[in-house]
């Protein structure tokens, strides 16, 4: 490890380098309030392959502030950057990382004219373009509700801005920072603050930063409207091989604007880390990983398998991009309409059923489509089938990103008529087969230390009591449960779980429903009228599989789909004795409606 100081200007700035000098260069540059230090968990991992080098940018840590409290706009610090590669004889393009204001500063670096040909790739973590964003902003709002809403979202995240900018008002607000930081790391981060971050210096290193929102964001000091937009100009594009580290739960950084450079950067990788703001703090490991894989790609390496699942990631239009998704149940029904509903948002399909013929109806309809789907036939009801199903994925496709926990039966009919051999079928199917796809591609998830997300799904039938349908309704009340508990567990490693309870929907399970105790014929005719009432309603599956991406997509809880499942989910919180008249009141009107059938069908008296 080797210190130095490198002359920018009126400036000095402190330099730390590692690793050997004859290998290949990466350069680290850290955001706001930090220091150079910020990076030293992720450099340690990094510096048995690469030269290192981390600096502390002006008026941060160990380097000198400048005397005008405004001189931080991006022209005096692409300066800063080109005295470090060259006090550091960085001859050979380095491959350049950023963090936060880090980040700013790398686009400012790899897109400019200043710098050209200096960096052979960037690594980009929580810090988006200014170009980047004002495209983004302008291309979501007039895309409709939704994008107003994803730029509206991003603008309450960054509420703190304002308040640094304004005179009086940042002062107060970095003299108050350093007192909740450190807590703020362990709590909102996981992260334990460790010598050297939260640096010794942050009251002061906070002060000084502020004028990096007050030199480079609105209208400049000196400037004029017209020299703002003509600095704004361009469409971002960059020759330079780029890798965005996205954190998920990013405090300040929504995902919508991090990925906003999709479209406008031609080498463009994208990855999701599970982890907030200060992901290098919090995922070192991970980070480092990352950073080697690409870094190693782009000096002449092969493309490994999560490179080229983050450059399918990086396709605009394709919210899941790459992703491998499971789908249990996915011969027909819910299961098919979500399959082909992440088939279409670009993912890699693994199309599961016990039916493998309707699952190789559902892997072609993707096919036809354009897709990337593989079938497998697994029932969930078998333990070791479902070992044999999660190791098969994984060796032959990888750990999945999501998988939806689909399969399920039904069965109707008093529990006074239900045999053991129908409610241990039930539950082996609804519970166990839950709990297994659960906890097996969990399992996977965990080790791989990826995030991912976990759908289950399960029925309004858990929220509403029904003297008709107690094993059914009690293995989907089982299944919401285990998802709530499992949700709770998995959020430590950044893994999402859902539940999913869709309602009155038009699928083959209606008309595949069994009623126990009656005779076949009243079977018959009562499926067919359960199913024709539910074709009448006219819910289609697709609606479900919708619900279900966009589930994945906010990393909701519960999520109820058909109007149906939110007022009985409602009215279950709401007035437990209501939804027990109700239920009454459907009783009565079963009862009515069996007697009707049964008098058709007992023949002559």
């Amino acid at each position: 490890m080797r210190d130095q100081r490198v002359r920018s200007g009126g400036i000095e700035l402190a330099v730390r380098e590692r690793g050997e000098g004859n290998r290949p260069a990466v350069v680290l540059v850290h955001g706001y309030p930090d220091t150079g230090a910020m990076w030293d968990d992720v450099a340690e991992r990094l510096a048995g392959r690469f030269r290192v080098i981390t600096y502390d940018v002006r008026g941060a840590g160990g380097s000198s502030a400048p005397s005008d409290p405004l001189d931080y706009g991006l022209d005096a610090l692409m300066g800063d950057l080109e005295a470090v590669l060259d006090g550091v004889g960085a001859d050979e393009p380095v491959h350049l990382v950023g963090h936060d204001w880090g980040s700013v500063q790398g686009w400012e670096a790899v897109i400019g004219d200043r710098l050209r040909g200096r960096f052979a790739s960037f690594t980009s973590i929580s810090g988006p373009d200014r170009r980047h964003l004002a495209r983004w902003v302008r291309t979501s709002v007039r895309s409709g509700p939704r994008g107003v809403r994803e730029v509206l979202a991003q603008a309450r995240r960054s509420v703190y801005m304002p308040v640094l900018m304004a005179p009086r008002a940042g002062e107060l607000a970095a003299r108050l920072l350093p007192a909740g930081f450190a807590r703020g790391l362990r709590l909102r981060e996981g992260a334990e603050p460790r010598p050297g971050h939260p640096a010794a210096t942050l009251a002061q290193d906070a002060r000084n930063g502020l004028g990096l929102y007050r030199a480079n964001m609105g209208r400049r000091r000196g400037g004029s409207p017209e020299g703002a937009r003509r600095a704004s100009e361009g469409d971002g594009r960059t020759d330079v091989p780029v890798q965005l580290i996205v954190p998920i739960k990013d405090r300040y950084g929504s995902q919508p604007l991090l990925l906003s450079p999709r479209g406008v950067v031609p080498n463009l990788y994208v990855r999701r880390a599970p982890a907030g703001h200060w992901v290098a703090r919090s995922h070192p490991d991970l980070v480092a990983r990352w950073i080697t894989e690409f870094v190693e790609h782009v000096e002449g390496g092969p493309e490994t398998p999560g490179l080229a699942h983050a450059r399918a990631a990086a396709e605009p239009g394709k919210e899941f991009g790459g992703d491998l998704v499971v789908v249990t149940g996915a011969g027909s029904g819910i299961g098919r309409a979500t399959a082909r509903a992440f088939a279409a948002a670009g993912a890699r399909v693994v199309v599961a059923d016990i039916d493998e013929g309707g699952a190789k109806r559902t892997v072609d309809e993707i096919g036809a489509a354009g897709g990337e789907a593989h079938v497998y036939r697994v029932d969930v009801a078998d333990a070791e089938a479902m070992e044999r199903f999660a190791r098969y994925v994984k060796d032959t496709w990888g750990v999945p990103d999501i998988v939806v926990n689909n399969a399920g039966i039904a069965l109707a009919g008093s529990l006074l008529e239900t045999p053991e051999e129908d409610w241990e079928r039930i539950r082996s199917i609804n519970v166990d087969g839950m709990y297994r796809g659960s906890r097996l591609f969990g399992r996977q998830m965990v080790e791989r230390g990826e995030g991912g997300h976990i759908v289950i799904v399960s029925s309004l039938a858990a929220f509403t009591p029904s003297p008709e349908l107690p094993a059914y309704g009690a293995t989907k009340a089982a299944v919401l449960q285990l998802a709530e508990c499992f949700r709770l567990d998995m959020e430590r490693y950044g893994i999402g779980v859902t539940a999913v309870c869709p309602g009155a929907v038009d699928t083959p399970i209606t008309r595949q429903t069994r009623f126990v105790g009656m005779a076949p014929a009243v079977d018959a005719e009562l499926r067919e009228k359960m199913g024709r009432a539910i074709e009448r309603r006219g819910f289609p599956p697709e609606k479900v599989a919708r619900a279900i991406l966009r589930a994945v997509r906010q990393d909701a809880a519960v999520v109820p789909v058909a109007v149906e499942a939110h007022v009985a989910r409602t009215i279950a919180r709401v007035s437990p004795a209501a939804n027990r008249a109700l239920a009454r009141l459907g009783r009565r009107a079963g009862d009515r409606l069996l007697a009707g059938v049964q008098d058709r069908h007992a023949g002559p008296r």
